[in-house]
């Protein structure tokens, strides 16, 4: 049995992916995703009097960490020595809630996708927790990938 999918051998077993013969090129990522809150938990954020403390620095750090460990919770991802992780944090009072955008880089022979949507996804739940004992009905919502670039398929961008 000859498997199209990358990721299942001859066998149609799931495997990791051989990256040995690809070229080492330039690859970055970006993803996004929502936290919408209620208009009081948005206005105790953007205060900071959120009891827990620094709701955003924490979970700037805890989205940099998750993205640096993606090799380790998803199976069959290769560990990258990542080479930049940033996470920007959107305050919209229209929302009401936060937007994040997290941007992973790296030269190596595979991807960062799932780097940039753990970070995002990590850095979500962190606001959660840091906001849950205000607010029980908080919600995480459209975490997707933006846009894509170098490796053989080139550049993607999301449209709309």
């Amino acid at each position: 049995m000859t498997s199209e999918f990358s990721h299942l051998d001859n066998l149609g077993h799931a495997t990791m992916v051989d990256v040995s013969a690809k070229k080492i090129t330039t690859r970055r990522a970006v993803a996004s995703g929502k936290v919408l809150l209620n208009k009081n938990t948005f206005k105790m954020l953007t205060d900071k009097r959120i009891p827990k403390g620094d709701v955003l620095a924490t979970a700037r750090i805890a989205g940099i960490m998750a993205a640096k460990k993606v090799g380790s919770l998803i199976p069959l991802c290769h560990p990258l020595p990542l080479e930049h992780v940033a996470i920007e944090f959107l305050l919209s009072e229209e929302l009401p809630g936060v937007e994040i955008v997290a941007t992973a880089s790296i030269s190596a022979k595979t991807g960062v996708e799932m780097e940039a949507m753990t970070a995002v996804s990590v850095a979500a739940l962190t606001i959660y927790d840091m906001c849950k004992g205000v607010e029980k009905g908080i919600r995480i919502t459209d975490i997707m990938l933006m846009e894509k670039s170098g490796g053989k398929s080139g550049t993607w961008k999301r449209r709309g």
